[in-house]
């Protein structure tokens, strides 16, 4: 059976940054099972998982536009310490969650300046090109269930 609308596949996949640095790898943990069409995986792998089959292993470049987007400068702020009330000792790479106009907003400390906090609303992969190498492991139809809510159930997946 091929990947395609509505069927669930699963695959093994290590994520890598232009460098060939490793930023994460389903290596040691069971494949990575998702609803395909639903937008559980990022638009640009979910496209060259189309047609695939169990068995199959490729690798699969994905530029920011179809990952995690481009990296907006807006979404940088500098923000007082004092904003960040109870946290004694703040660090680059700290993540915090904030209200932005669309509503929550995961935000990154970049730096610490003094009283200041430079913040990046960007997801910490926008800009990336995005390098996965792919093993398909399984695919199947999926159910009536999972197309009615959206996710995959049982193994791999969601349990209710």
């Amino acid at each position: 059976m091929q990947i395609a609308l509505n069927s669930v596949a699963a695959f093994h996949y290590t994520l890598t940054d232009d460098q060939g640095q490793v930023i994460d790898s389903s290596e040691g943990r069971e494949p990575l099972t998702y609803l395909h069409g639903s937008g559980q995986i990022v638009p640009g792998l979910e496209r060259q998982m189309e047609g695939r089959r169990a068995g199959d292993t490729f690798n699969a470049e994905v530029p920011p536009e179809e990952g995690y987007g481009v990296h907006h400068a807006e979404l940088m702020q500098e923000v007082p310490k004092a904003a960040f009330q109870g946290v004694e000792d703040i660090q680059p790479g700290m993540q915090f969650q904030g209200r932005g106009p669309q509503g929550e907003i995961n935000v990154t400390v970049a730096r610490v300046e003094g009283d200041t906090v430079f913040i990046d609303g960007n997801h910490p992969l926008a800009g990336q090109t995005l390098h996965f190498a792919i093993e398909v492991t399984d695919v199947r139809a999926a159910s009536e269930e999972e197309l009615a809510h959206g996710h995959v159930h049982g193994a791999g997946g969601h349990h209710h």
